[in-house]
Order: structure tokens, then sequence, then C-alpha cells
């Protein structure tokens, strides 16, 4: 760990807090989730190292140590797909292979679509191919009650957050979220009242982990982390027929509660994704729960590593 550097970027008029390790001459560039950070990518920036590959990671704006954007509440996808471009941009790195993970994947998506000259690869965890738009995850089919349609609701998760302490909402997202049930709370309870306080952390996740991540949250607060991804999914983004033809990887827990998501799991399992997706290999983990790069390391990072060098 301490073998990572950091750095302040200037990114688009924002300073990004970016990390890296390694010099090869392929570049892996990690896009991280929610409540996620960096730090959520940690294992695999030391093993592609290792492995012979230059690794970045970066928080997104608005997220960790990297600057909120002047509005927030404006803030959307095409934001992350420009200050990816832009950042590579900035590195004077042409090419890449894109890892994202959770509301990570769909920058990287997006920039394959929008940007396919810039794309050596795309490898995805806990998410098959989706832009966002109206026509994207079939939210009318999900109980009321749920946390994505919870937090898009302007006010609610910040009240509902902050009842608590930064490091104890981290605590309380981490274990409802790598339960394999969707996390829905009932008429008068809020999302953060399904995790009894006496549960423990994952044996995988740390208490010194946590320290960590809710030090960058303290930072950072979640004003952004709410808006993207959680209020500008819905926004038309104007991608017709997108399509990634660039190699791609899929890596899917069978325990992520993601693949109790309306159709989702047929979506995968028949091969439907594969229509946007041509060159797309998916990856099972039958432990695997959403946080399956932190759960299981190893056994990802040997995924990882084998795709980049086939490609």
């Amino acid at each position: 760990m301490e073998k990572i550097q950091h750095s302040h970027v200037q990114v688009r008029g924002l300073k990004l807090h970016v990390a890296q390790i390694g010099t090869g001459p392929k570049v892996v560039l990690f896009l991280h989730g929610f409540p996620e950070i960096w730090y959520s990518w940690r294992h695999q920036m030391i093993a592609v190292a290792n492995a012979g590959f230059r690794a970045i990671a970066f928080d997104s704006r608005g997220y960790g140590l990297s600057d909120h954007p002047p509005e927030p509440e404006k803030a959307n996808f095409k934001d992350l797909v420009d200050d990816v471009v832009a950042l590579l941009d900035l590195l004077g790195i042409n090419k890449v292979f894109l890892v994202g993970k959770d509301f990570g994947a769909v920058p990287a998506f997006m920039v394959a679509v929008i940007h396919p000259e810039r794309v050596l690869g795309v490898i995805t965890l806990g998410i098959p191919f989706l832009v966002p738009g109206p026509v994207g995850i079939q939210f009318d089919l999900l109980p009321k009650g749920f946390y994505v349609l919870r937090w898009a609701e302007p006010g609610r998760a910040e009240a509902d957050f902050g009842r608590f302490d930064v490091k104890t909402v981290v605590r309380n997202i981490y274990i409802l979220f790598c339960r394999s049930e969707l996390q829905v709370a009932g008429e008068n309870e809020e999302i953060m009242d399904l995790v009894d306080p006496s549960t423990p952390l994952p044996p995988w996740f740390t208490e010194e982990d946590l320290e960590v991540y809710a030090t960058l949250y303290q930072n950072s607060g979640f004003r952004t982390a709410l808006q993207v991804p959680y209020r500008c999914s819905q926004l038309d983004y104007g991608i017709t027929n997108p399509k990634v033809t660039a190699p791609s990887l899929l890596i899917m827990g069978e325990k992520d509660y993601f693949m109790k998501f309306p159709g989702m799991e047929e979506y995968m399992k028949k091969g439907i994704v594969k229509q946007f997706m041509p060159n797309l290999d998916i990856t099972f983990m039958p432990e695997g729960n959403h946080f399956v790069q932190e759960q299981l390391p190893e056994q990802v990072n040997e995924l990882i590593i084998t795709f980049l060098n086939k490609n």
C-alpha cells in the first residue's frame, strides 16, 4: 500500500485525487462505485502493477479527496465520462483498460461507446452492460422502499444518514450491500434502519478499512455521491444503439443482490447482454457478493490479469 503514489491533478476545473502504482506501458484505470472510493481497488492495483501494468484509480468528482463540482445537484454521468477522457489526455495516455465496479461500470461503458478509440478493453464487476437513461433498469418493477428509489428522492437519504456519523453510515451500507437480498425499507422505516447495530462487519472488511473509508467520506460528505449515481440515472444522455466492441469481461458474484433486479439474471445468463457487447466473456463467482473485489481479491485479481494479458 505504501508504494501507491497519490497526487491531485487539475481536470476540467476541479482537483481530482489520483492514486497510481506501476510503470508498465499498458494502463489500467479503475472506476469506483458507492460507497466506494479509490481505496476499494487497493488489492487490484497492487496485483496489476506486479503483473507489469500501470494502475490508476481516482476519487470521482465530489468523492473522497476530489473537489466537488460547483453545482453538485447538476452532476451527472457525462461529467464522469468527460473526466476520464480529460484525465487520460492530461497524463498522456492514448488507450486504456477500463475496470468499473457498481456505478463505476457506467462511465466505463459510456467511454467505450462514445470514445472507442481510447479503450483497449472493459472489465466490469457487479453490473452488466447498462447505459443510464429512461429505458435502462425497470425501476417501476422494484419495491417502493428499495434503496435506489429512496435515495433518488432529494433530501431523504440526507435525513436518514444525518442521524448517524459517517463511519456508521458506511458500515451500515457495507453490511447491507454484501447481502444477497434487495434492500427494501418498510413504509415507516428508512434504509439505515435495516441494519442491526450489533451486526459485525464482513470478515474481509476490517475496522482499519472502515476507518479509511470513513475518513475519506468525512472529507467529501454525500452531497455529490447521492446525485451521482442515484439522482441522475434517469436522464437521457442521447446514446442511441449503444455497442461496446472492445474485448470485455463481466465478473459477477452469484450472491450479489444485483442478480435480484428485475430481468437481470436472464439478461446475463441467457446472453442477451452480448447483443450490446459482442466480445464479452462472463464469469460467475458462486460465493461472490456485491463487493467481490474486496471479498475475494485473489480470485478477482487472477481473472483481471488473465484478461489483461490476453488483450
